[in-house]
């Protein structure tokens, strides 16, 4: 599956468009992690618990936006984005969309 940011791939013609897909992760913060991130937080610098977790939500709703796009008979994804929103305190959804569409090379 070709999953780009753009509106085109280069190499390659739209022959069809499916749709909106999308994926999305919801994750919670772990006291373990918040423990060591605010031991982290005092001394200055990246905050490696959380660049992880956000990582990891990243990936799973990638995946399952694939997922969904397969389901229509895409073989790319363009004009991917994120975004992501705070749904209580101390959890996070992290959404991943973009519009499904069947790709073939130009000639």
């Amino acid at each position: 599956m070709i999953v780009v940011t753009t509106d085109t791939v280069a190499g390659q013609e739209v022959k069809r468009t499916l749709g909106l897909v999308r994926g999305s992760s919801i994750r919670a913060r772990h006291l373990g992690r918040d423990i060591v991130a605010s031991l982290r937080n005092l001394a200055g610098g990246e905050l490696y618990e959380y660049t992880k977790l956000l990582a990891e939500a990243r990936e799973q709703a990638i995946d399952r936006m694939v997922e969904e796009a397969k389901v229509l008979g895409a073989n790319a994804i363009v004009t991917v984005r994120f975004q992501s929103a705070e749904v209580s305190k101390g959890a996070a959804e992290m959404l991943a969309y973009g519009t499904a569409v069947i790709v073939r090379p130009t000639a």
